[in-house]
């Protein structure tokens, strides 16, 4: 992160500051944000949000409960309520400012469920129904509010699952991607470029609500 910083910093010739937080601990986020809003009393105002931290850990229906607790609580706490605490943090200054945009990475998961991730659809239906409250109760206030919600992406998270699905099936890495493809409409993996694109258009748009689905066709 503080490479990235020193590359947009070279590059663009603006100031750049990376932030390191852990969304799963409130006081992690309030510390952070308040870091960041220091610096932007320097550097201009923060303008907008991108809230794309999360968790997937697949388990049956019944058995959420594993080594780190119960699935439920820490896919809730990380999906959910980090990304809620974060916007929150920044939003006095939003609406202070009348202006700025947040948007929730969500997942497909938000807009349907899928067996074995019980525990990641309920975190992201709940991300996606705080974004459609949030961007009723904000478009008034000058604040947009927009979700992402993409199918499988080819990211490290993506990697877990298909480790996951390699050891448990016995199915190589190729066929395990392969897998993980087909169950895109579109028959492919969503590129994280297009992620960012999707998350760009609706920084640039006027459009005070939006929710994007990316399904792998182009």
């Amino acid at each position: 992160m503080e490479a990235i910083a020193r590359e947009l910093e070279d590059s663009s010739e603006r100031q750049a500051l990376a932030v390191t937080m852990d969304v799963a601990d409130p006081e992690s986020i309030r510390a952070g944000v308040r870091q960041a809003l220091e610096f932007s009393a320097e550097a201009g105002p923060i303008e907008a949000l991108v809230n794309n931290a999360g968790i997937a850990v697949s388990a049956p229906l019944l058995e959420s409960q594993n080594d780190n607790g119960d699935l439920f609580e820490s896919h809730m706490r990380v999906n959910f309520h980090g990304a809620r605490r974060v916007a929150e943090a920044l939003l006095p200054d939003m609406l202070e400012r009348k202006g700025g945009k947040i948007i929730n990475v969500a997942s497909s998961a938000a807009l349907e469920g899928y067996a074995y991730v019980s525990a990641y659809c309920a975190s992201k239906h709940a991300l996606l129904g705080w974004s459609r409250a949030a961007a009723v109760e904000l478009k008034s206030k000058g604040i947009g509010v927009h979700a992402i919600c993409p199918h499988y992406v080819d990211s490290p998270m993506l990697a877990d699952s298909v480790q996951r699905l390699v050891e448990k099936t016995g199915k190589s890495e190729a066929e395990a991607r392969e897998f993980f493809a087909a169950q895109n409409p579109g028959g492919r993996l969503v590129s994280p470029e297009e992620v960012a694109a999707a998350v760009l258009a609706c920084l640039s748009g006027e459009h005070e609500e939006l929710i994007v689905e990316l399904d792998g066709h182009e």
